[in-house]
């Protein structure tokens, strides 16, 4: 028994390894009809495919380069934009500057003009003020001689008892006067 064991394990290893063989390699015929028929796929491929898929990369390339360029071309045009903005905005600040400086130039002018008016105007107040108490400085003194000379001719007359010449008296202490007066300054 122990040999027909032996026989049947021989047997069916030789038909392994023979079946193994068949399942790894083709048939010759077979193996003719896809090297024909791979080469055909392969020739049809080569010839109408192949320039097509070429044709399409190239496309496709040339397509995203002009993109690339124009999205550069965009790019440099924004920027462009951008340093016209920003030379705007500088322009509107400078601007900005130059009217509050002249504002500010403006309003000091005035100013000055207003402090120059007050000035001369309270000047204009203070010697018309002088004026006023010079005239009535004048008024009251003159008033003051009248009525001097009008007290010392009635203590005059009452002192002499009869009646001087009122005029030539009034005439001789406005004299007087005139000559204290003339001391005094």
């Amino acid at each position: 028994m122990q040999a027909i064991l032996a026989s049947v394990a021989i047997l069916a290893t030789e038909e392994t390894e023979a079946g193994a063989a068949r399942l790894v390699l083709p048939v010759f015929e077979e193996l003719i009809a896809g090297i024909i028929a791979f080469s055909i796929v392969f020739v049809a491929v080569w010839k109408f495919a192949w320039p097509r898929m070429n044709d399409l990369i190239a496309a496709r390339q040339k397509a995203i380069t002009g993109q690339l360029q124009e999205a550069e071309a965009t790019k440099i045009e924004a920027q462009g934009i951008l340093d016209a903005y920003k030379a705007q905005v500088a322009g509107a600040k400078a601007e900005g500057n130059e009217i509050v400086e002249a504002a500010r130039a403006q309003a000091e002018t005035v100013k000055a003009g207003l402090i120059e008016k007050a000035e001369a105007d309270a000047a204009g107040i203070v010697a018309k003020a002088r004026e006023e108490a010079a005239s009535e400085k004048a008024r009251a003194m003159s008033e003051a001689r009248q009525e001097v000379a009008n007290l010392s001719i009635d203590l005059a007359e009452k002192v002499v008892g009869n009646s001087l010449d009122r005029d030539a008296q009034k005439t001789l202490v406005e004299d007087y006067l005139a000559e204290l007066d003339g001391m005094s300054t």
